[in-house]
């Protein structure tokens, strides 16, 4: 449980207080007064920014999100200050919203003016309005599935290695549909999963994918998985093993369910990922360098665009190296 539900479950075991609003500081070390919050009668949970009273913000623009709901409120005992409350109407999202506010926390936690709060503010309930409108989608498709299970992979051996879990998060660009899946300083490393009869062969999507001229580094991380019913690692236990490797560090486990819910994965659809099972076939990398298979920028004729073609693997052996050379080359 983090820290935010903690206070929230404590605030909603007291049922000393039947209206008005239940509020704990998320922490003295957070610049602006933020407040974990239940809401009574209805004990919604909420979170509550302390701003001033003259500041204007128009509460009615927003509450055309779905499942949340913005208010404000006076403070009782500052009456030179209001409260702007950001409340989760549907109970069942409760672990997304969470979520999101550990993200809006930290990401206001140098902030002490309340005009550039409310900028930031705004920055992130239009983040939340894309993710909430996924919630209602059945899911990942089973391709997603298995990309999303080889960059967990990936972080996973990658976490185990570093001593700076923070950095590793932080690399994973695979959510935002970034060139490469992970990206950091001077390197990047393209994560391919493939199955069936066609392991050996994997698709590029575009022609800056695995062009060295515009990273120092390149690797592609290959892995051939077996699909089966009830047998092999699901994509749910991974996740949690991921998350296990980071409840030491709260920065870098809330930015990785973030990150989580960017990809499409949400805590409602778990049932769905709990039967398919990944083994892995072959692990395979290489360092993307010379003339390593592949078509770049500059070979690109003037005028054609939105290439994509397939690389076999077995014409590029040559290339192959090691994980104890890959983690020398990126830690």
């Amino acid at each position: 449980m983090t820290k935010i539900e903690k206070i929230w479950s404590n605030l909603e075991s007291d049922t000393s207080v039947y209206s008005g609003l239940l509020y704990k500081r998320y922490a003295a070390e957070i610049k602006p007064d933020v407040f974990i919050a239940v809401k009574a009668p209805e004990r919604l949970r909420s979170i509550a920014f302390r701003i001033k009273n003259s500041l204007p913000f128009e509460e009615n623009q927003w509450n055309k999100l779905k499942d949340i709901k913005i208010e404000m409120i006076p403070d009782d005992r500052d009456k030179t200050k209001k409260f702007l409350l950001i409340l989760l109407l549907n109970k069942q999202h409760k672990d997304i919203f969470s979520t999101l506010c550990e993200d809006l926390i930290f990401g206001v936690s140098k902030v002490s003016n309340d005009e550039v709060l409310i900028e930031k503010l705004l920055e992130r309930l239009e983040k939340w309005q894309s993710l909430f409108e996924k919630i209602g989608k059945q899911g990942l498709s089973d391709e997603a599935q298995r990309g999303l299970y080889g960059e967990a992979f990936f972080l996973r051996f990658f976490l185990t290695n570093s001593t700076n879990k923070n950095d590793c998060i932080k690399s994973w660009l695979g959510p935002t549909k970034s060139i490469q899946d992970f990206q950091y300083s001077n390197w990047a490393v393209e994560v391919k999963t493939t199955h069936g009869n066609n392991h050996q062969k994997i698709h590029i999507n575009s022609e800056r994918q695995l062009d060295d001229s515009i990273i120092d580094k390149i690797f592609l991380y290959h892995l051939s998985l077996d699909t089966r019913v009830g047998n092999g690692e699901s994509l749910n236990a991974i996740i949690t093993n991921v998350l296990n490797l980071l409840e030491d560090s709260t920065i870098a486990f809330n930015l990785f369910n973030l990150k989580l819910l960017e990809y499409g994965y949400y805590s409602n659809h778990k049932p769905l990922y709990e039967e398919i099972g990944y083994t892995i076939r072959q692990e395979n990398i290489y360092r993307v360098s010379g003339n390593f298979p592949r078509l770049t920028e500059s070979q690109i004729p003037n005028g054609v665009g939105d290439v994509k073609y397939s690389i076999v693997l077995s014409e590029s052996e040559e290339w192959r190296i090691n994980s104890p050379l890959l983690l020398n080359e990126i830690l």
